[in-house]
């Protein structure tokens, strides 16, 4: 199979790439200048504004992974991330049809499932019709955009839930670490839903090879309360995690009075009353589609936090 990944270099692509060339494929990598790639991956220069480049990158093609995008929180101008998210998608999505691509595989996000706070998520879930932060607007839409434009192409949506794993220390995996090291001694009680990064590398290749046109895959490996993160990590590092949990409100109103300043001087915050929304409303998400329809084989909570912690401390991320 001769495949291009967009968003290579980035932690979730990358580890796709690898799995990629691990299976022995004919490999293409849409890169911005400068950006390096494992030998063997031929590399079209561009980006998903730039259709030209996407038409280059996608002929020839049979397979395309298009996981290019932005996740970030606490943006006071989030324009970038709508425009790379929904825009990049219509492009991409526009470039395989031009193109002749055989087959398109999208990497959205649980969080377009958007099920109502205490329920269990599915692929099958209706949406609860609003947004949490504007990261999970964006790839909403993005979705959406795949699906309206997308009818002529074979298309396979998979969505991962929060992505750890080793090469993850940004986003929650920076918050997991900052736990680890005692940088963050207050948490919401919340519920997690984790997907290890192979499970996820390994899901893409599946849904490419074995997934149904037009479906929808959640990738979840796990659900798991803090408590229980906590527990694992302990065991993980040998260590006493001293947390302690406030009230929901009360991070919500600190959140907000944190983040005002920034917001006002176009900064991005560390925390920010979007992060706290997504926080306080926890996800539980049944990723068994994948299972069933893919044959994915899920890592358990234990494997991915141990490898994690292991691969941080091999990269002096964990204080002494």
């Amino acid at each position: 199979m001769k495949a291009l990944v967009t968003g290579a270099t980035g932690v979730v692509g990358g580890a796709v790439l690898r799995h990629l060339i691990q299976s022995g494929h004919t490999l293409r990598a849409l890169v911005r200048p400068g950006r390096e790639l494992p030998f063997g991956v031929e590399a079209v220069v561009g980006d998903v504004l730039d259709y030209e480049s996407l038409l280059r990158a996608c002929t020839d093609v049979e397979v395309v992974f298009h996981l290019a995008g932005i996740n970030r929180m606490c943006d006071p101008d989030p324009t970038e991330m709508f425009r790379v998210n929904v825009d990049g998608t219509r492009n991409v999505i526009r470039a395989c049809r031009v193109t002749g691509v055989r087959r398109m595989v999208h990497t959205s996000s649980a969080a377009t499932i958007g099920e109502p706070q205490g329920s269990v998520g599915s692929e099958e879930t209706i949406h609860r019709g609003g947004f949490h932060s504007n990261y999970e607007r964006s790839k909403y839409e993005a979705e959406q955009v795949v699906v309206a434009e997308g009818v002529e192409l074979d298309v396979v949506i998979v969505n991962p839930s929060s992505v750890q794993g080793p090469g993850r220390a940004t986003g929650t995996g920076k918050l997991i670490l900052d736990v680890v090291n005692g940088r963050l001694p207050f948490l919401v009680d919340t519920r997690l839903s984790i997907v290890d990064i192979d499970d996820c590398a390994r899901g893409h290749l599946l849904a490419a090879e074995k997934g149904r046109k037009g479906r929808r895959y959640l990738l979840n490996s796990f659900s798991i309360t803090i408590n229980e993160a906590l527990s694992l990590l302990a065991a993980a590092t040998g260590r006493r995690l001293n947390v302690r949990y406030l009230p929901g409100p009360l991070v919500a109103a600190a959140a907000g009075l944190i983040w005002l300043p920034f917001r006002l001087s176009g900064r991005s915050a560390r925390v920010c009353p979007e992060m706290v929304r997504t926080l306080r409303h926890g996800h539980t998400y049944d990723g068994s589609r994948a299972t069933n329809e893919l044959g994915l084989v899920y890592t358990s909570a234990a494997d991915t936090l141990r490898r994690l912690v292991e691969w941080a401390a091999g990269e002096g991320l964990l204080v002494r």
